[in-house]
């Protein structure tokens, strides 16, 4: 039988067969190569995806998670998961630390163990140049400590929070500032301009929502300018020899008071003893003199025969020397030592 009268028509020869099986190796051999790639590009991508899946929060740090833009919660420190990179984002803000905005200069070092350093170039005048009430010029550098109290309206409830915090100072203490003397301002009225511009600062940043507290607001150098500096320091000089002589003064009241206290305290002390003895003397002269009475009714010869001997009793106790006279006696005068412990003698007495 002839190739050509085969049922299935013609039968391939090896070569054929070969180099269709050629063809078809070579139509599939780059898909090893592209498989590779697809592996490759999924991995990167489960990596991305599970390197943007989670954030850290550090101890003084709160996160706020947005998706799309919009607050979605608040997480606190930790490690937290959130949804891919596009999804979600994360912002951190430092909600337990004490944030602080500097006017007037500018902190440049602050090493632990040495001296901080401060700017104040002349590019900061404009920020503490102020005129007071009794239209003095003055130069106030001050600080401001506050915390971040809500951080959603910290970031989204004002613009721009911290240009706020800053413009919002200064025109409060410029204001606190110029209702006041520049005197009191560099001396006494320090202390109560700080609290003043604090409690009105915060009254407005809460006004605005801005989710800010405020810690303290305090004054850190007020001085006259350079060109007046000598006559502001002979008038502060003036007033501490004022207040030290005050003082002075004011210590010896303090010394001299109570001790005129103590002694007025005692004579009237005295003086009151003295009377309550008085009048107990007198009750008690006064309740002698009834019993005496009364023995005298009953027995008026032996009381004051008794009377009478209590009292030379009484008096000749008190006698330094006695001498007794005979007044009958006509003999020359007899010899008597007064002021002497010598007895008298026996001549030129009566015999």
């Amino acid at each position: 039988m002839t190739e050509s009268n085969h049922p299935l028509g013609s039968r391939p020869t090896l070569d054929d067969l070969l180099k269709k099986n050629l063809k078809q190796f070579e139509k599939f051999k780059g898909a090893p190569v592209l498989i590779l790639v697809g592996g490759v590009v999924v991995v990167v991508v489960l990596v991305v995806v599970l390197w943007t899946a989670w954030f850290t929060v550090q101890p003084e740090e709160t996160a706020i998670v947005q998706r799309f833009g919009k607050v979605m919660r608040t997480a606190g420190p930790g490690l937290h998961f959130k949804f891919p990179y596009g999804i979600e984002k994360v912002r951190l803000l430092p909600t337990a630390r004490v944030l602080k905005e500097e006017f007037g200069f500018r902190t440049v070092s602050t090493v632990p163990g040495e001296k901080s350093r401060y700017d104040t170039r002349g590019t900061y005048k404009d920020e503490s140049l102020m005129l007071t009430g009794d239209l003095n010029v003055i130069n106030v550098q001050w600080i401001v400590q506050y915390r971040i109290e809500d951080p959603s309206r910290y970031l989204f409830q004002v613009r721009d929070t911290s240009k706020t915090i800053r413009d919002t100072t200064e025109a409060v203490m410029r204001r606190a500032v110029g209702n006041r003397l520049g005197s009191d301002v560099l001396t006494t009225g320090r202390v109560a301009v700080a609290s003043e511009a604090k409690n009105e600062i915060q009254k407005i940043l809460t006004t605005y929502e801005s989710g800010v507290r405020l810690v303290t607001v305090e004054l850190q150098d007020v001085t006259p300018p350079d060109t007046v500096k000598p006559a502001f320091n002979e008038v502060n000089e003036s007033r501490q020899d004022k207040e030290r002589t005050i003082n002075k003064a004011q210590e010896q009241a303090n010394r001299e008071i109570p001790k005129a206290r103590g002694v007025a305290t005692q004579s009237i002390s005295e003086a009151e003893g003295y009377a309550l003895e008085r009048v107990n003397r007198a009750q008690g002269e006064a309740t002698r003199f009834e019993t005496i009475l009364e023995q005298y009714e009953q027995a008026p010869q032996v009381t004051r025969r008794r009377l009478y001997l209590e009292a030379m009793t009484g008096f000749l106790s008190n006698m330094k020397g006695l001498y007794i006279v005979d007044k009958d006696q006509k003999a020359m005068v007899p010899w008597l030592p007064l002021e002497s412990s010598e007895q008298p003698s026996a001549q030129g007495r009566k015999p």
